[in-house]
């Protein structure tokens, strides 16, 4: 009998890459970044200041073409133009909703005794970091009743406890002239509650009325996030101005523009703006908390990202220029020198 054909040798199988190559190109998302960066600076023959500003012109489109992109194989789908009470609705064309964001405007009514050195801190990339908020998902759904579930975010009608401590700290609701109840965000409610708690005990938890919320998840916007704060590292680190403001630029007006705007046709979540708003009040407002636990004189607390502190604060707040550190931005003298020699005293009299 014929003998069996001989088998085809095996091909041998080709050695599996490494996870990561280094110096290899990369497919990520903040690529788009970089690449536009370059391709202005390429379009204006390196003219610096042309080339930022054509690249904040475009902030909007592009900073929606990188959600896109960061969004792809997500476990949730975003709802871009869901159904809205009229409570998220303006009132006027130029007027304003019924939310509430506790935006903080403090001062401190009084200094101690004495005469003392201030330094006014700059937090950086205030919005950025509070993109990372609970965020509802689809159409925002009515409840009543006190109960709050965490699984769910949106915005509340509630009754705030009174605040005794504005001597010493900002109220986390901001500076309101109306007592009664009012709509806030899921940031000011979850502040509220947390201050309210063991932990702290600073005031009674606010009673909840009516809720228009939907299930929620906090890393909705994560990957997005993520993209613009690794390119702000590395423009840091490489002192690239131009992608500096192109970024900043880029988070700034999608924050700005995802509520009613006619900039951002492909995003309407007022829910989603007044959220990132107030999350950024409440980010400043736990540091002006940090520093007064610490030993620290909380003397003004105002907007997304100025804290006016006394006392050593870089042993609370490391300094720097990323989005987990602080930078000085002024330094003043406050309060009265007390003058303890008698003798000169008596002389002046």
């Amino acid at each position: 009998p014929a003998a069996p054909a001989p088998h085809a040798p095996k091909r041998a199988k080709p050695p599996k890459p490494p996870t990561r190559r280094a110096f290899q190109p990369s497919n990520e998302p903040g690529d788009l970044i970089g690449q536009a960066v370059q391709a202005a600076l390429a379009a204006h023959e390196g003219d610096v200041e042309a080339a930022t500003a054509a690249l904040v012109k475009r902030a909007i489109p592009d900073a929606m073409a990188l959600l896109d992109e960061t969004r792809k194989g997500a476990r949730y789908d975003v709802i871009a133009h869901p159904w809205m009470p009229d409570i998220l609705k303006k009132q006027t064309s130029r007027g304003a909703d019924q939310i509430w964001e506790a935006r903080p405007k403090w001062t401190r009514s009084g200094l101690p005794p004495g005469e003392h050195e201030v330094t006014a801190l700059d937090i950086n990339g205030a919005y950025l970091s509070a993109l990372k908020t609970h965020l509802p998902i689809g159409q925002l759904e009515h409840s009543t009743g006190f109960d709050h579930d965490r699984r769910r975010a949106g915005v509340h009608l509630i009754t705030p406890a009174p605040w005794d401590h504005d001597d010493v700290l900002p109220n986390p609701l901001g500076q309101r002239d109306e007592p009664g109840p009012l709509w806030v965000t899921e940031p000011t409610l979850r502040l509220l509650q947390r201050v309210s708690g063991p932990k702290h005990g600073l005031c009674d938890p606010p009673e909840i009325h009516e809720s228009y919320t939907s299930g929620a998840t906090e890393n909705l916007l994560e990957k997005f996030r993520i993209a613009l704060k690794d390119a702000r590292d590395t423009a840091l680190a490489e002192e690239d101005d131009v992608t500096l403001e192109y970024v900043k630029a880029m988070y700034s007006k999608f924050v700005s523009t995802m509520g009613e705007s006619n900039y951002n046709r492909e995003l309407y979540r007022p829910d989603w703006m007044h959220l990132v708003r107030s999350q950024a009040f409440a980010n400043l407002w736990m540091k002006a908390l940090k520093a007064y636990d610490e030993g620290l004189t909380v003397v003004r607390a105002m907007g997304t990202d100025e804290l006016h502190l006394i006392g050593d604060w870089r042993r609370v707040f490391p300094e720097g220029r990323g989005v987990t550190e602080v930078k000085v931005k002024d330094v003043y003298t406050a309060g009265t020198a007390e003058d303890d020699d008698e003798t000169t005293r008596t002389e002046d009299e």
